[in-house]
C-alpha cells in the first residue's frame, strides 16, 4: 500500500482571508522615455486563488470535500474568487460579502519568470462585532457536518481574536481538531488548538525568542505549546525542513530535493496536506512526513498553485525507487495540465518497438524544446493494427521501461486507440513533435495543440536508422 493510499475524502473547512492572485505575463524590452522605468508589455494574464483560497484549492487537489469561510468585498474580484470556489467544487455558502476592497495581488511576471513589480489593493480592518455575529451563529448550525477545521491567518481583518477563540471554542466543544497557519503574534488569538504552524519568524514574535539550531527551534516551540495550551507545534523552517514538538517528544524532517523557484504558497500546501492527513486519522509524524513532499512539489512551481494527490504520490516514488516513476496512467492526464501549467509540455508519440540511435536523437531534440516531455507509447494491440501481426518485437511493458530509462523522458503513457488524439486532447501540450517524413496536415492533433497557442515541430529523421531495418537485417 502506498503511504497516501488512506487518504479519502473527508469534510474540512477552511476559515481565513481569502484574496485573488492575478499574474500579468510579458516582456521588458526597453526603458521609458518618460522616466527611468521598465516598459512592461503585457502579454497575457491569468488569475489564481491565493491566501486561504490556496489552502482550500490544495485541499481540493488533494481530493478533499471543502467549506470557505471567509469575507469578501462587493466587487469583480470578489464574485471572481466566489466563482472560481465554486467552478474547483467548493462550498461558498459561508463567504460574506462586506464593504471593503476584495485583497487583490497583481504581479507583473517578464520572461524566465522574473517577477519585476507587485501592485497591492486591499483593505485589512477588522470585522465589525455584528458581522462577527452573524458568522459565528452560522458557524453554529454547520459545524457538526465538518471532520476539521483549518484556520488560515494572513491579518487581512478576518481572524479578529475574538472571532478566532470563537472559532476555536465551537470546534473543540464538538470534537473537531483545529489547525492553524498563524501570522498574528498576539498567541492568544490562537490558544487551545490542536496545532499551531509559524515558520521560524512567528516562531521569533509569538515567543520572543529567536531560535537559530534544532534545539533552540524545539526549546522556543514548547514555550508556544504551553502557552497556547495545543497538543503539537510544527515549524517550518525553509530549506531545513520542518520540526514537530509535542507535549513529549519532537520530531523532524530534511525538506525533499525539488529544485526552488518560487516559495509561494507552500505554506498554504503544507497546511492543506497535513490538515487532510489528520482528517484521515494518519499519526501525526506520518502526516508531517507527506505533507513535507507536498511542499517539496510546490516550491518546485513558479507562482502560487496548487499541488494535486497524483504528484505527492510520483514524488513519493523518488525515495523508493531512486528515481520518479515516469509510466502515468490515462487518468493522471486529466489534471496534468493544471498541476504543470507554469511549464511548457512537449508531447510525442510511437511505437518505438526496438530503441536505435534514431529514436535516441529525436526523443532528445523533442526534449529539449520545453520543460516537460510526455511521450504517448502505442499498446501491443495497436502496433498490431498498424504494423502487422508479427509485430511488436517487444511487449509494452518491456518498451515503456526503455523509453522511462532514457534521462530526457519525463513520462511515459500508454495508449490502446491507433491515434494519439485522445491523449493530445487530454494533455493539451505547448509543442507537438513528430517525424520528418509527415507533411503538417497529415499531423493528428495538430488542430487541437494549435488552438491553444500552441506549434507543430517536425523533426527529421536519421538517415538508415529504423526499427524495420533492424528486423530485416536480422532475417538475412
Amino acid at each position: 500500500m502506498e503511504l497516501t493510499d488512506k487518504i479519502k475524502r473527508k469534510a474540512i473547512l477552511v476559515v481565513g482571508d481569502v484574496m485573488l492572485d492575478q499574474y500579468y505575463e510579458g516582456s521588458v524590452k526597453r526603458i521609458s522615455p518618460e522616466a527611468p522605468v521598465p516598459v512592461f508589455q503585457k502579454k497575457g494574464e491569468r488569475y489564481v486563488l491565493g491566501g486561504a483560497a490556496n489552502v482550500a484549492a490544495n485541499l481540493i487537489a488533494a481530493g478533499q470535500s471543502v467549506s470557505m469561510m471567509s469575507i469578501i468585498g462587493n466587487d469583480d474580484a470578489g464574485s471572481r474568487i466566489v466563482r472560481m470556489f465554486e467552478e474547483n467544487g467548493v462550498d461558498t455558502a459561508l463567504i460574506y460579502r462586506t464593504k471593503r476592497n476584495t485583497t487583490v495581488k497583481t504581479r507583473f511576471v517578464a520572461s524566465n519568470n522574473q517577477q519585476v513589480m507587485r501592485l497591492d489593493v486591499e483593505d485589512t480592518f477588522a470585522i465589525s462585532q455584528d458581522e462577527s455575529n452573524e458568522m459565528i451563529n452560522a458557524l453554529s448550525e454547520k459545524i457538526k457536518a465538518f471532520d476539521l477545521v483549518i484556520i488560515s491567518d494572513y491579518l487581512k481583518g478576518l481572524l479578529t481574536e475574538e472571532f478566532t477563540q470563537q472559532v476555536i471554542g465551537l470546534a473543540n466543544k464538538n470534537g473537531i481538531k483545529v489547525v492553524i497557519d498563524v501570522k498574528d503574534p498576539k498567541y492568544t488569538k490562537y490558544k487551545h488548538c490542536y496545532l499551531l504552524k509559524p515558520n521560524l519568524l512567528e516562531l521569533n514574535s509569538l515567543t520572543g525568542i529567536k531560535a537559530e539550531n534544532d534545539s533552540e527551534i524545539i526549546m522556543a516551540a514548547r514555550v508556544l505549546l504551553d502557552k497556547c495550551e495545543c497538543e503539537y507545534v510544527l515549524v517550518t523552517a525553509g530549506a531545513r525542513g520542518m520540526i514537530l514538538v509535542g507535549k513529549k517528544d519532537s520530531f523532524s524532517v530534511k525538506s525533499v530535493g525539488k529544485e526552488v523557484f518560487d516559495v509561494t504558497g507552500a505554506g498554504d500546501t503544507t497546511i492543506a496536506y497535513l490538515a487532510a492527513c489528520i482528517a484521515n486519522q494518519y499519526d501525526i509524524n506520518t502526516a508531517v512526513e507527506i505533507s513535507n513532499y507536498a511542499a517539496g512539489i510546490q516550491v518546485a512551481k513558479v507562482g502560487t498553485s496548487a499541488v494535486y494527490l497524483d504528484e505527492v504520490r510520483e514524488f513519493l516514488q523518488l525515495g523508493k525507487r531512486g528515481r520518479v516513476q515516469k509510466l502515468i496512467g490515462r487518468e493522471t492526464l486529466a489534471c496534468f495540465r493544471k498541476s504543470h501549467q507554469n511549464k511548457k509540455i512537449v508531447f510525442t508519440n510511437g511505437c518505438f518497438d526496438i530503441l536505435h540511435a534514431g529514436h535516441v536523437r529525436y526523443l532528445q531534440e523533442a526534449a529539449g524544446l520545453g520543460d516537460i516531455l510526455v511521450v504517448g507509447l502505442n499498446s501491443d494491440a495497436s502496433v498490431k493494427r498498424l504494423k502487422g501481426e508479427e509485430r511488436p518485437i517487444n511487449f509494452e511493458g518491456d518498451r515503456a521501461e526503455v523509453l522511462c530509462g532514457l534521462e530526457y523522458v519525463d513520462y511515459v503513457v500508454i495508449f490502446e486507440e491507433d491515434t494519439p488524439l485522445e491523449l493530445i486532447t487530454a494533455l493539451q501540450p505547448d509543442v507537438l513533435v513528430k517525424g520528418g517524413d509527415y507533411k503538417p496536415e497529415e499531423v493528428v492533433g495538430k488542430d487541437v495543440v494549435e488552438a491553444r497557442g500552441g506549434k507543430l515541430v517536425l523533426v527529421p529523421f536519421v538517415e538508415g536508422k529504423s526499427t524495420t531495418n533492424i528486423i530485416n537485417k536480422m532475417k538475412q
